[in-house]
């Protein structure tokens, strides 16, 4: 489980991973999410397939609640107030696969740094405002970055090892 905290552009890549490029992955899937609560289910849904398929059904239990996390993150702080409506899908959900890492990255359209409670002030009896804290404990490793060129907005993701 991870300790490290996240900071702006601490990716993969910099950490001398594998980039967060689909392409590169040995396994790689990828699904839209649409700006309704019913898509974090759709999220668990589609994670459990992917890993399943995989073979890494050992690691769904701490992939499953980091996405959950990092989905509902994104529906809750990172969409414009009008964009719970149908039309084309605001979020988007990658699962990559390497020899002995995995990676789900979710990418939204906020450029706004997501925002980590140190675990000292976390209130564990809240209903919210511990989603970092969580995905930083059951990851090995967290970050984010914000996109550049035509795609505006940041990705979310979070390391296992596998």
């Amino acid at each position: 489980m991870g300790t490290k905290r996240s900071t702006m552009l601490v990716d993969p890549l910099r950490q001398g991973l594998p980039p967060l490029d689909p392409a590169t992955a040995s396994s790689a899937a990828s699904c839209a999410l649409h700006a309704r609560y019913e898509a974090v289910r759709d999220a668990r849904q589609f994670t459990q397939r992917t890993l399943y398929g995989w073979g890494l059904a050992n690691r769904f239990d701490d992939t499953c609640l980091v996405v959950s996390e990092l989905v509902t993150n994104a529906l809750k702080h990172a969409l414009p107030s009008d964009a719970m409506c149908e039309g084309e899908p605001p979020v988007r959900l990658h699962l990559m696969h390497w020899t002995s890492r995995l990676v789900c990255a979710v990418r939204d359209p906020s450029q706004e740094s997501p925002v980590a409670v140190e675990p000292e002030a976390a209130d564990l009896a809240a209903e919210s405002g511990r989603g970092l804290y969580l995905v930083e404990s059951f990851s090995d490793g967290w970050g984010w970055h914000p996109l550049a060129g035509a795609l505006r907005g940041k990705v979310v993701w979070a390391l296992f090892h596998v």
